[in-house]
């Protein structure tokens, strides 16, 4: 799909994962590395016995697909190699601070002078400027500034990260996003587009509906170990199994599937097994009094989930109808029976000759597959070979004239039939930079999140969640019943209209309302349509229904979140929800991008569980190398010691410290007094401080207990030290950092009034890309999207309310 494109790669492992996305979708990728290579060779996990600039299984993964060359950019000669190589590429992505050009004097401005039409993508911890923009970072921080961090753990223990880190990850994922939007923006201005992406913002978004809670329901939402806030209730969702444990949630439509395996094992009589416990969960979300209560019914589904191992309540449980995931461990993962049928695993040559299997494909895009079986390169493995392209006949980057948008994706038309996180996430981004976006819903079933909280002012209604409003911004609103006749109509009349369709439904659904690919195809031969769902649209458990929670178990964050002694306790919420946006979002504009250029529409495959496990792809790799099974450790990991979240003065306030270096050791130390670890000879390598962590924490909050957690922060960041209070909601709201990038967006909402909605992860500079509108409140749009985009008269419209297929 990108074929016709070229990326210049300068990032460490703090934005690798975005040029590898524009890869596998087609783009030539140079890593352009200095002599000694990248820092991001030098990334754990490692593997033994094989070149240093080969060792890093985090390279490995992140960068298949893209050729290197060497330059060394002090070197006059080389810096015309690089600058001659700017002036044949599209995109240039590098991370900071303080990044691979400016050490040499080369900036934005100095690229835009080569090549008019450059994309600039820069990724930093907190964003290119501002009063954090020389803070300190690691992923434990980031992710502590961001949010996460605070909604993630049991309230017994500090607020935890994930453990395996995140952060880069997300980041670089999302900076794949920003590239292409601000692509689209070159094209209709014809200019040069510099991108600021935020890592502290990226990490917000992984909150889901904490991110503003504060302002609208006037409480944050709090870490509450493994359950799960819906509406007015909160359920459980992991449960300990005879191996270890599984993920569903703990409420009535659960245990109703389950009876007649209740019964063969005797763990409830035909008494209990006649009981609607579906109506049950109904009233007790309406506040009536029922026979039995939460606690009730997680004693006997826990009484249940301990006589069977993970695999038997999965498979059994969906050939039941519910969804009993497994919390999976590496081991687990790569057994999966689905990702097996659906061939998903590539099987590579690692640089030490053994193979194994990695994650493949995150969409399958029937006309133009996604390339992922290319290893990644050796240190300079392609400088010859990219020189002499140079000498023989420099390529030429795609002159478009511009179009003249007010917005980059200005023109584009999208039929939404999503619902809950994923699509509306990804179709929000669309819609908020230009693109027209139709989303279905109706009184019958209208999006989930509507009933989920915060709502404004704690007072539950289908116009009052923030959950919903924030992932629905710049949408139009349509109610169509879709089990009525005559919303095949007007289905077919948006899917000829539409230039994108996007769907989430189970696979099936989408043929049954009539307007699967095919009819799509035959209606709009150039529009692009793609399926989202859990396990994608084959497989033995394509029909297997649940959340992201579900996907989260399945994919091994869920193991990987927590303190090893007690359960696992997150990640918090529907964590793949907010990995697959990420993929998916440029996967359907590198579609867009192709039937632009060639009039080729095509039907994507896009399953959450495989784009879940991309940022998991150096673990899975490592189990095969070295057999460890990586679990939840608290906030500890092995590239810093000490390393924690620690308490602070005040209710619950917490302040995250890592220590990376030996500068930032003796920083430390003298920040907090404790000038005699310095002279401790069995402190003076991070590998010594680890055996002796225990102690090094009790000591550090001893300190951070007698002062605030932004004071805390502040006087460590001021030595170099690498720290960040535990933000939530309420902190994020009045957030400098985020006041400077104008992160929060505050719009009039009819029902709820004046709310702020969540930004964007970046900024593309000269270019205001916050929301346009409020949420659409229930069928706000469903006459002007009649009326204006279908050209349908007073009397049809009249017709189809009359019917009951608008409502």
């Amino acid at each position: 799909m990108l074929s016709p494109y070229r990326v210049l790669d300068l990032t460490d492992h703090r934005g690798e994962l975005g040029p590898r996305i524009l890869a596998d979708l087609g783009a030539d990728v140079i890593r352009v590395e200095p002599p000694e290579g990248s820092d991001a060779r030098r990334q754990g996990p490692r593997m033994a016995d094989v070149p240093e600039s080969e060792a890093s299984l985090q390279f490995f993964a992140y960068n298949r697909g893209k050729r290197s060359i060497v330059l060394h950019l002090s070197d006059s000669s080389d810096i015309e190699t690089f600058l001659a190589l700017v002036a044949t590429a599209d995109f240039v992505f590098e991370s900071g601070p303080p990044g691979a050009l400016a050490p040499y004097g080369l900036g934005f401005e100095q690229l835009r002078t080569v090549q008019p039409r450059i994309v600039h993508v820069k990724v930093t911890p907190f964003g290119d400027d501002g009063p954090y923009a020389d803070y300190a970072a690691t992923d434990l921080v980031v992710a502590s500034l961001g949010g996460p961090v605070s909604v993630q753990g049991d309230p017994d223990h500090p607020p935890v990260r994930v453990t395996v880190p995140q952060v880069w990850r997300h980041a670089g994922g999302e900076s794949a996003v920003a590239a292409l939007i601000a692509q689209a923006r070159m094209r209709s201005t014809g200019e040069a587009q510099f991108v600021d992406v935020s890592a502290q913002c990226v990490m917000t978004w992984t909150m889901m509906n904490a991110m503003v809670a504060a302002d609208i329901q006037g409480r944050d939402f709090e870490r509450s170990g493994s359950d799960m806030q819906l509406g007015t209730g909160t359920y459980r969702v992991v449960y300990p199994c005879a191996d270890g444990h599984v993920a569903t949630l703990g409420h009535g439509s659960t245990l109703a599937p389950l009876i007649p395996w209740l019964l063969e094992d005797g763990v409830i009589d035909e008494r209990l097994a006649a009981l609607d416990w579906p109506a049950m969960d109904g009233a007790r979300i309406n506040g009536q009094e029922v026979e039995f209560s939460l606690e009730d019914l997680d004693r006997i589904l826990e009484r249940f989930f301990a006589l069977h191992t993970k695999h038997e309540l999965f498979e059994r449980g969906l050939e039941l109808g519910v969804t009993v995931a497994p919390v999976c461990t590496m081991k687990d993962l790569l057994g999966l029976r689905q990702l097996d049928v659906r061939e998903y695993f590539d099987l590579l040559e690692l640089p030490d000759g053994r193979k194994a299997r990695a994650p493949g494909r995150f969409a399958r895009p029937a006309q133009t597959p996604l390339v992922t079986s290319r290893p990644a390169p050796r240190l300079g493995e392609h400088s010859d070979e990219i020189r002499g392209e140079l000498a023989r006949e420099p390529r030429q980057p795609i002159v478009v004239a511009p179009g003249g948008q007010a917005l980059p994706l200005s023109g584009v038309k999208v039929l939404d039939m999503t619902w809950i996180a994923v699509g509306p996430i990804s179709t929000r981004c669309l819609a908020d930079h230009g693109a027209t976006v139709v989303k279905i819903e109706s009184e019958k079933r209208a999006d989930g999140l509507r009933f989920a909280g915060p709502f404004s002012e704690g007072v539950m209604g289908w116009n009052r969640s923030q959950f919903f409003g924030d992932f629905n911004t710049s949408k139009l609103d349509l109610t169509l019943d879709l089990k009525h006749p005559e919303s095949k109509t007007v289905l077919r009349k948006l899917a000829s209209w539409a230039d994108l369709v996007v769907e989430s439904y189970t696979p099936g659904v989408i043929s049954r309302v009539g307007l699967d690919y095919e009819t799509v195809h035959a209606l709009n031969p150039a529009c692009v349509m793609l399926s989202t769902c859990l396990m994608g649209q084959t497989g033995p458990h394509k029909q297997m229904a649940g959340y992201g929670y579900h996907a989260g178990a399945l994919a091994g964050y869920t193991e990987l979140t927590g303190w090893p002694d007690v359960p696992p306790a997150g990640p918090y919420q529907a964590y793949t929800d907010v990995i697959t946006p990420r993929f998916l979002i440029p996967t359907i504009l590198s579609a867009l991008d192709h039937a632009r250029r060639t009039g080729e529409g095509q039907h994507i495959d896009l399953a959450q569980l495989e784009a879940g496990l991309q940022l998991l792809a150096p673990e899975i790799l490592d189990y095969q190398v070295s057999g460890q099974i990586p679990t939840r450790l608290g906030n500890r990991g092995s590239d810093a010691a000490p390393q924690g979240v620690y308490p602070c003065a005040g209710d619950d306030q917490w302040c995250s410290i890592a220590v990376e270096t030996e500068p930032q050791w003796q920083a430390l130390c003298h920040g907090i007094g404790a000038l005699d670890w310095l002279s401790d000879k069995g402190l003076q390598s991070r590998e010594l401080r680890t055996t002796r962590h225990d102690e090094l924490d009790a000591r550090i909050g001893d300190w951070t207990r007698t002062q605030g957690a932004r004071a805390v922060m502040t006087t460590l960041q001021r030595l170099g030290v690498p720290a960040g209070m535990v933000q939530r909601s309420s902190d994020l709201l009045c957030d400098p950092q985020y006041r400077h990038r104008r992160f929060h967006q505050p719009l009039d909402h009819p029902e709820m009034g004046r709310v702020p909605y969540s930004g964007h992860q970046w900024r593309i500079h000269g270019y205001e890309s916050g929301p346009r509108w409020h949420a659409p409140v229930l069928g706000q749009h469903s006459f002007e999207v009649l009326s204006e985009i279908l050209e349908l008269g007073d009397e049809a419209i009249g017709e189809l309310v009359a019917s009951g297929a608008v409502v």
